[in-house]
């Protein structure tokens, strides 16, 4: 099995410790990071899919997550000291809203649209609008991803999106919204580009968003 096998059957397998080594010795040996980028795209991929099916459950999920970071950190390094490139799907900025601490739903979304090719930045629980606005302005996102799982704090991501207008920055980003507590007429109502009722629906989501 050659390094690249190697490494994918770790993140399959949810194997920690044997990604980032396979991913380490990728790097030692020269091998192209960019490739080996690909290798835990595809397996992220994978594991997505099981999730979706219903044949893993969201630990499983989680740790996927974990065990491609550990060798996405060392393969990252490289590409950034090699000056190579890999294809970006698109930006995405997520965050559940402010008076929200669930993170579930969110995190389920940026795995999957991670694995997806989506750079994802994750701005975590409770963002004010303030937070979302000052992230648009740094990252310059094509979309922005907010979750609520609670009916009082629904009403944030029409204040999120208020926020944006006031800003003059709601034209240079798609908006998506999703969570327990969202409906696909709540969010024609506050003005989201787009809604997912699930994390594999939003991917679905952020793919057509990109398209139009």
């Amino acid at each position: 099995m050659d390094l690249m096998d190697q490494l994918k059957s770790a993140l399959v397998g949810l194997e920690h410790d044997e990604a980032k080594a396979s991913a380490e010795a990728i790097v030692e040996q020269g091998l192209d990071p960019v490739a080996a980028m690909g290798v835990v795209m595809d397996a992220l991929r994978e594991v997505g899919e099981e999730f979706a099916r219903g044949d893993i459950w969201l630990p499983e999920l989680l740790l996927s997550a974990r065990t491609a970071q550990s060798a996405l950190s060392v393969l990252e390094a490289e590409i950034k000291r090699t000056g190579k490139s890999v294809e970006n799907k698109g930006t995405v900025v997520i965050g559940t809203v402010y008076g929200d601490v669930h993170s579930i739903g969110k995190t389920m979304v940026n795995v999957l649209m991670a694995a997806q090719g989506f750079k994802t930045i994750d701005l975590g629980t409770n963002v004010t609008a303030e937070q979302f606005v000052a992230a648009v302005k740094e990252h310059n996102p094509d979309i922005l991803a907010l979750s609520a799982l609670l009916t009082t704090t629904a009403s944030e991501q029409r204040n999120v999106i208020k926020a944006l207008q006031e800003a003059g920055l709601r034209s240079q980003v798609k908006i998506m919204v999703g969570g327990g507590a969202i409906t696909p007429e709540f969010a024609r109502d506050i003005g989201a580009d787009g809604y997912g009722a699930t994390a594999p629906e939003a991917v679905s989501v952020a793919a057509e968003l990109m398209a139009s």
